[in-house]
């Protein structure tokens, strides 16, 4: 997993096994986090082997499979593929709080609102609560799904808890009684692999999906809103463009609501996307978001985030200049080259960029997720129809030897007149 994000100031940076928090305006010492040095699964923990198909502990590779900020900028939290969950405090000064250990591998983390309490959705589509004020507490089971989960989000005031799985569904619930089912929003056509509830306007939900569409929702209710295809939002979609499958895989907005930008990747290998989408508030029409312009990046985007002043920072596939900013100035997105952020920050994360392997940046999270459809109908059809050819031709080849026969026995049957 490659991934940036902002804590207050700190600028995240996930790298593969790796943490690193970078101050992005002082001059302060970076925090690193290394999973591979990380503490080890103590011997007496439980664990269910089942749900990995057999796989134990000794078969993570400390990779780090996500991770969370809270909405105060003063706690981080990751999970990795050896079922760590690891909780950080940044102010006044970084530091491991504790180390916990998750029943199954987890696939999105979410601080709540009042941050008391850290949920955890894994790929057996269950959510686990673990508790902030008490950081050695083992997690308690939430809620379950019958599909793989892929993204969680929280209602501002901690009422709602919503999930988005692999079976196109969104379910709204009550974060006290799971229970209790408020809505579902209903309308994608692939797996759900990204939800945001924008700052500011705390009954809107934007998802985005493997069909490659982001949709704004009423999630109270379940209401659709707006839609939007990201493939037709390019100027000029190419016929090459329109045979491979898109998948939104981000979807982030500044802290006053007024810009999203959505990242989108390719399936395939052949076609790499290397545009952001953005998005803007719409303050007088009745749309509420409407397209404003889409950066056209000289890399494919890997992560992007904004920071507490509003530029989006994107990080790219690229070994010379890997991280962008880009600032949004008389209504257009301009790069912001010689921010003295951009190279603080960019100097002390490249190093641990450039031992990065290329083919660990660019590994898709989302190919094997789609669903294989089988038209065995079609397959069924053009048998029947090669069986009935074939019968005819049997009928046809007896007939005409029938035929031949008949006119044989009529013609050996006449005698020669005298």
């Amino acid at each position: 997993m490659t991934a940036v994000g902002f804590c207050g100031e700190w600028f995240i940076f996930i790298c593969d096994k790796k943490l690193v928090a970078i101050d992005s305006k002082q001059a302060r010492e970076s925090f690193l986090f290394d999973c591979n040095t990380a503490e080890k699964k103590p011997k007496n923990v439980k664990d269910d082997t089942s749900s990995d198909g057999g796989a134990s502990e000794e078969t993570g590779s400390d990779k780090v499979l996500a991770f969370a900020v809270a909405s105060s900028g003063k706690l981080v939290a990751l999970t990795d593929d050896t079922k760590r969950l690891v909780l950080f405090h940044c102010e006044p000064s970084w530091q491991c709080i504790s180390i916990r250990w998750v029943v199954r591998r987890c696939t999105s983390l979410m601080f709540s609102q009042a941050e008391d309490e850290l949920l955890a959705t894994d790929k057996s589509g269950d959510v686990y609560s673990f508790s902030v004020e008490e950081p050695q507490r083992e997690g308690e089971l939430k809620m379950g799904h019958l599909s793989m989960l892929l993204a969680v989000s929280m209602s501002p005031d901690d009422k709602y808890i919503i999930t988005a799985d692999r079976d196109e569904k969104i379910r709204v619930s009550h974060l006290r009684s799971p229970y209790n089912i408020q809505s579902f929003c209903l309308g994608h056509q692939q797996f759900v692999s990204a939800l945001l509830v924008p700052p500011g306007h705390p009954r809107w939900l934007l998802s985005g999906s493997g069909d490659g569409t982001m949709k704004l929702w009423e999630y109270e209710s379940g209401r659709k809103l707006q839609s939007w295809d990201l493939q037709e939002l390019e100027d000029a979609p190419s016929s090459e463009a329109v045979k491979h499958k898109w998948t939104v895989c981000r979807i982030t907005s500044s802290a006053d609501a007024q810009h999203v930008a959505v990242q989108c990747e390719s399936v395939s290998c052949v076609l790499r996307v290397s545009t952001v989408q953005l998005f803007t508030l719409d303050q007088e029409g009745e749309d509420k978001l409407v397209p404003h312009s889409r950066l056209l990046l000289p890399h494919c985007p890997l992560d992007m985030t904004f920071d507490p002043e509003g530029r989006l920072w994107v990080l790219m596939d690229s070994s010379d200049a890997p991280l962008h900013i880009y600032t949004h100035r008389q209504n257009s997105w301009e790069c912001d080259a010689e921010s003295p952020e951009l190279n603080r920050v960019t100097e002390a994360f490249k190093p641990h960029w450039e031992t990065l392997e290329a083919s660990t940046r660019t590994d898709s999270r989302f190919e094997h997720l789609y669903k294989v459809s089988f038209d065995n109908v079609t397959a069924y059809l053009q048998k029947k129809q090669q069986r009935l050819e074939e019968q005819q031709l049997k009928r046809s080849t007896a007939q005409k030897a029938n035929g031949k026969k008949k006119a044989k026995k009529e013609t050996s049957g006449v005698q020669p007149s005298t």
